[in-house]
């Protein structure tokens, strides 16, 4: 079930522009990271990422084509006393919005995208990256947009830095970054904490092990979608000289290794209790004999099978310790999070 977007000030919104509005960690981080005298947002939809731009910078230019939508974000800053928004309603690629625009420190845009896609596109944003960057370089220097966080380094085409944030331990935002605003190649993110890591040159290859050691380690999914596996792995070798991957299936990964290791950018760490033959029967008696009241199926499994499968995991049991159960190869992975 997906998480219902906390808002700190109360929104005027319509059902999509709710849905679409910009979370408002994400909205705080990339307000500070672009902290400037002058900034334009396009297509600023109900304005959630105006009010923090407003915040932190002098003065924001909010450029929305969609009249109801601008209106939704120009009522939105008045409830907030937010007096330093200039609205413009129109097609920010056109002369007539962009005569009305002084010199600009930043343009940020968070362009369009279709509903759905095979495969995520970045030539199919709208305004294309290319379209603003050349309508806006007489009065810009500097650039940053929203892409779609499905798309991975290798497939934007751009000299910019590519920063990948999680929210809540789940891939959220793809952040774009050009001119002086790039500060590396690749960059991941974790919100709230704003933990950060930035890519290397020098960084050594991750080769999977078949060996799960006596910890494991759930990465950020930024640190993932970044391609900053290797590299990160490689920071965390300087507490455990043994940290290697393990790949459990198609969708989920650990690092694992003897010694224990800390790291923001870590959403979740285990202890590896046991590894047994998938028979829920016999891990129902192991987690009855150790003292376990639940436990978290995290297989791929069919939907429709999971509470079945759960609730013969859980027969009987009493006690108060929960357990994480990873499925690799109908081998069972019993985990414990520290």
């Amino acid at each position: 079930m997906p998480r219902k977007k906390r808002f700190e000030h109360s929104i005027v919104s319509d059902k999509d522009g709710a849905r679409f509005a910009t979370p408002e960690d994400v909205a705080k981080y990339r307000a500070a990271r672009l902290k400037c005298s002058t900034i334009a947002d396009i297509s600023c939809g109900i304005g959630g990422q105006t009010i923090y731009f407003a915040k932190e910078c002098d003065m924001v230019y909010a450029v929305e084509i969609d009249a109801k939508k601008i209106d939704y974000a120009r009522k939105n800053c008045k409830l907030l006393g937010i007096d330093n928004v200039e609205f413009i309603c129109g097609d920010a690629l056109s002369t007539e919005v962009i005569r009305q625009l002084p010199e600009l420190d930043i343009v940020f845009s968070d362009p369009a995208r279709p509903a759905s896609e095979d495969m995520r596109d970045i030539g199919n944003l709208r305004p294309a990256i290319p379209e603003v960057i050349s309508s806006y370089n007489s009065i810009a220097s500097d650039f940053a947009f929203e892409a779609p966080p499905q798309l991975t380094p290798d497939r934007i085409p751009f000299e910019c830095e590519k920063e990948y944030l999680s929210l809540d331990g789940k891939i959220n935002r793809l952040n774009l970054y050009f001119g002086s605003l790039m500060k590396c190649d690749t960059s991941a993110v974790a919100l709230p904490s704003r933990a950060r890591i930035e890519s290397v040159s020098d960084s050594q290859n991750l080769e999977p092990s078949e060996r799960l050691a006596y910890f494991a380690y759930e990465p950020e999914e930024s640190v993932e979608r970044a391609g900053l596996l290797s590299q990160f792995a490689n920071d965390l070798g300087k507490q455990a000289p043994d940290i290697s991957l393990f790949l459990i299936d198609s969708k989920r990964l650990v690092l694992t290794s003897e010694l224990p290791v800390e790291h923001p950018m870590l959403k979740n760490k285990y202890k590896v209790l046991n590894v047994l033959d998938f028979d829920t029967a016999l891990i129902n008696s192991f987690l009855k004999k150790n003292g376990f009241g639940t436990v978290i199926l995290r297989a791929a499994v069919e939907p429709k099978e999971y509470w079945d499968i759960r609730n013969r995991l859980e027969d009987n049991l009493s006690g108060d310790r929960k357990a994480h159960l990873f499925l690799k190869d109908r081998k069972a992975i019993l985990c414990e999070i520290l």
